[in-house]
């Protein structure tokens, strides 16, 4: 999850750098012919990259990469919470880049702060939305365009009377992946109300399936920091003291002991209400509230009465409902029938909306977002213009004619 979506993007940048570099020529109007049109795509500068923890390759590589195709120079602010991965990647991009075309920056939040009031000519931030809005903030005292990766309370809807079993067991890795530390991981399910239970159900088992001894496996992977693992324990004891049901799933028995004591063990929570955290609060973590509907119109609104989500995944036959979810919502990207995926689709856009972010990377999109698109009109030496000029006469007045007629 970490390598793959690097190596495939860099791979699709080497195919398509060519084409997307040359000049695009562009419609010109009658009265300026025969001038010609083209857009021409230019370096922006220095772009600053500010990437998380959670995939520490990844979100901080593929920026990287997508800014040199545009010819652009760049400098990287690793999270201070990977210092090994932080290390390889000086070292790494050390022995290919001069310093001045390619720099790391190591340090805590107040160089993260440093970095990020910066002048660069683009940066782009992956990480929380509280982050992001600092972020922002900071670069506009210098007026620097930025490109927001956010993250939020990402939906799933499952169409009532599909496979419930397919959808869990594609939930169950999108949210357990990398321990749910994972921007478009699903954050909610909307489950026809009828269904909750066998839903439920049926995660449960998917889970055992991909982690069998979930809290020993090595597989599934540990909470970050004990910061972050004292606040998902909090979300948990928030949801039960105002009325949740909690189900964990793969509880330790007697005389068992965790591999780890940051592995932090999935969990489900119903009859969830709006006053829970885990209602509100953006979970990164392997915690699912499931929630019912009664008709998709019920889902649709309970999506669109809350912030814009990074990404929306919906499970179901091509129908009504499918197209209604997807025409209705507002996301920044959706996967159909499967979870995460449409990060790694090379000639997508990967972006947010609203307070998931802006802006997007990956695809042209990425190429055209970090590159100046400068206008160029080519004029002729004998043109339509040369007669609307002044002193105005007999063909100023036609032309005005015809063209206002």
């Amino acid at each position: 999850m970490d390598l793959m979506p690097v190596v495939d993007g860099i791979r699709y940048l080497q195919r398509n750098l060519e084409r997307w570099a040359q000049a695009e020529p562009r419609g010109v109007g009658l009265h300026f012919r025969p001038g010609s049109n083209r857009v021409v795509y230019q370096p922006l500068g220095v772009v600053g990259i500010i990437s998380p923890w959670n995939y520490p390759v990844a979100l901080a590589l593929m920026p990287l990469a997508t800014a040199i195709a545009a010819g652009n120079r760049a400098m990287i602010k690793p999270s201070e919470l990977t210092p090994a991965t932080s290390d390889l990647l000086v070292s790494m991009l050390g022995k290919i880049f001069a310093t001045d075309q390619v720099a790391v920056v190591l340090g805590d939040a107040g160089v993260g702060a440093a970095f990020a009031s910066l002048p660069f000519d683009h940066m782009l931030f992956t990480g929380s939305t509280s982050v992001g809005r600092a972020v922002m903030r900071a670069a506009s005292d210098n007026l620097v365009p930025v490109t927001l990766e956010l993250g939020g309370k990402s939906p799933v809807v499952v169409d009532r009377g599909s496979s419930l079993k397919r959808a869990a067991r594609s939930i169950a890795w999108g949210k357990l992946g990398n321990a749910g530390q994972t921007c478009v991981a699903p954050d909610y399910v909307l489950v026809a109300d009828e269904e909750v239970e066998a839903f439920v159900t049926a995660f449960a088992s998917e889970v055992q399936k991909l982690y069998p001894d979930i809290a020993s496996n090595p597989d599934y992977a540990t909470v970050i920091n004990d910061r972050h693992h004292g606040r998902l324990a909090g979300l948990l004891d928030d949801a039960r003291a105002k009325g949740g049901r909690v189900r964990e799933i793969g509880a330790v028995g007697p005389g068992e002991e965790r591999t780890h004591p940051r592995t932090f063990l999935p969990a489900v929570v119903t009859d969830v209400t709006d006053e829970m955290a885990v209602a509100t609060e953006e979970i990164f973590g392997p915690i699912l509230p499931v929630l019912p509907y009664r008709s998709i119109d019920d889902a649709i609104s309970y999506i669109n009465a809350r912030p814009r989500p990074l990404a929306l995944y919906f499970f179901g036959p091509n129908g009504p409902a499918r197209r209604q979810v997807i025409e209705r919502t507002t996301s920044g990207g959706v996967s159909i029938n499967d979870t995460l995926l449409q990060y790694a689709q090379d000639d997508l856009p990967f972006g947010g909306v609203g307070a998931s972010g802006m802006g997007a990377y990956h695809a042209h999109e990425g190429f055209k977002s970090m590159s100046h698109a400068k206008g160029v009109f080519e004029q002729t030496r004998f043109n339509v213009i040369d007669l609307l000029r002044p002193p105005f006469g007999t063909w100023f007045h036609r032309a005005m004619g015809y063209f206002f007629r």
